[in-house]
């Protein structure tokens, strides 16, 4: 049988090394909050309940979290891990299964580590906690568990309470855990403050139990999994190796990354088979790449859709909203924002598509740019199928530009074009014959009489 799975998600900390207005948990990896990931983890595990504890800026955090249906619940003074957790309790009243302790900054944890905490708290030996272990290249002040060959923990200390001999240990306690309900509010109620740093510490359960009689178990995970973060380098760190691991699982789904480490992806991009990034691209949110399409290097994608067999960039920008056709082509220093393009159009080089929709086959010439903004609203341009835009042109709109239609290149157009015709919108060329040359001539003359 099942049990029913609840968190609880600490959040409470200041955060004050972030040096920022925004609250620490809500600090992005890869275009996402930090947060929101753990929380999105914790939905895949199918949890019931999910309950974040926040103190200082509990207004953003709740902002963040209320559209998922997440509770809150208020650390008011800070008075340690152990507290922190028994600030749940009410928000908790009433449910019998498996909590979770995450922290809100520790934000990589994954689904399947969640599991595997959950199924060693109901093996054989019934531990009363299960804690995450780590083994940091540098332990540090992390708090250490001593454990025998089984992971059933034989002591866990904090380091400033630590002896020498303890402080030699390798592994080291993450923070997270998994206790059963029934065991977690009688534990957490028996936890004291007698310690170096006057706190109620969270580990302190898992010796309580031992007094008990009752044993706990440790888990081992790898470092990078639950690295925590409270400065920007280690918010930096922390994306680096989200990317590290989002790149390589694209390139095992079959896409191709000419240069992964310069390749920078969103929480949500979706890349399709045989697609080729090159070097130095980024994609913000809301990106979707179809199947043997080619992103060229240095472009830049958010919010947009591009189909397949179709090629972007190299310099290229596609803004939300835009949507490239099967075998469209946007080249070098082409921006798109709000604009459909059909299958098989081009916009090769220099051109600005707001707003606008382009049939397919059509042919959009260097220069060219959609006039969509009045400076107080936005106006449509429609293209038709097969539309020849020359270089160097304006297309005013609101307007619609017929299928087949030719523009003359450095038009200025602010009407309507029928299908197949032919519009010019430019003066007729003169020339005088010896005029430049005059011209020279008088101003050398001049500049010699100075």
């Amino acid at each position: 049988m099942t049990r029913p799975i609840a968190a609880v998600i600490l959040a409470a900390g200041k955060g004050t090394r972030m040096k920022s207005a925004l609250h620490k948990v809500l600090h992005p990896v890869a275009g996402r909050p930090m947060l929101l990931h753990l929380a999105d983890a914790v939905a895949a595990l199918g949890a019931e309940r999910t309950v974040v504890v926040t103190g200082a800026g509990r207004e953003q955090v709740e902002a963040a979290v209320a559209p998922l249906g997440i509770a809150i619940a208020v650390q008011s003074e800070q008075l340690g891990t152990a507290h922190a957790v028994l600030q749940a309790e009410n928000a908790l009243a009433g449910f019998d299964g498996d909590v979770l302790i995450l922290y809100g900054d520790v934000p990589l944890v994954e689904t399947a580590t969640m599991r595997r905490m959950l199924d060693r708290l109901h093996a054989d030996d019934a531990p009363a906690t299960v804690v995450l272990g780590f083994r940091p290249a540098d332990p540090g002040a992390y708090g250490r568990v001593l454990a025998d060959s089984h992971g059933r923990i034989v002591r866990m200390v904090e380091f400033k309470d630590a002896s020498a001999d303890e402080r030699a240990e390798t592994l080291c306690n993450s923070g997270l855990m998994a206790v059963r309900s029934a065991d977690l509010w009688p534990l957490l109620a028996r936890v004291g403050d007698d310690n170096a740093a006057r706190e109620f510490y969270l580990p302190d359960i898992v010796m309580l139990a031992a007094a008990d009689g009752r044993v706990s178990a440790v888990i081992e995970t790898d470092a990078a999994e639950v690295a925590g973060v409270n400065s920007r380098a280690e918010l930096a760190a922390v994306d680096a190796v989200w990317q590290e691991r989002r790149r390589a699982r694209a390139m095992a789904d079959g896409a191709t990354l000419v240069a992964p480490e310069t390749v920078w992806f969103a929480h949500d991009t979706t890349l399709g088979r045989d697609v080729t990034v090159e070097p130095n691209v980024v994609f913000g949110p809301g990106v979707s790449v179809a199947d043997g399409a080619t992103i060229r290097a240095f472009s830049h994608l958010e919010g947009s859709t591009v189909g397949s067999r179709a090629e972007v960039g190299p310099y290229a920008r596609l803004r939300p909203g835009a949507v490239l056709g099967e075998e469209s082509k946007v080249g070098n220093f082409v921006e798109v924002k709000k604009a459909i393009l059909g299958r098989g159009a081009k916009a090769n080089h220099l051109t600005y598509l707001g707003d606008a929709e382009v049939g397919a086959g059509a042919n959009i010439g260097a220069g060219t740019i959609t006039c969509n903004y009045d400076g107080f609203f936005k106006y449509r341009t429609t293209i038709g199928e097969g539309a020849f835009i020359g270089s160097n042109t304006a297309l005013v709109a609101p307007i619609t530009i017929g299928a087949g239609a030719i523009v003359g290149a450095g038009s200025v157009v602010t009407a309507d074009v029928e299908a197949d015709s032919l519009v010019l919108v430019r003066p007729e060329q003169r020339a005088k014959a010896g005029w430049a040359k005059r011209f020279r001539d008088a101003m050398r003359t001049r500049k010699a009489a100075k």
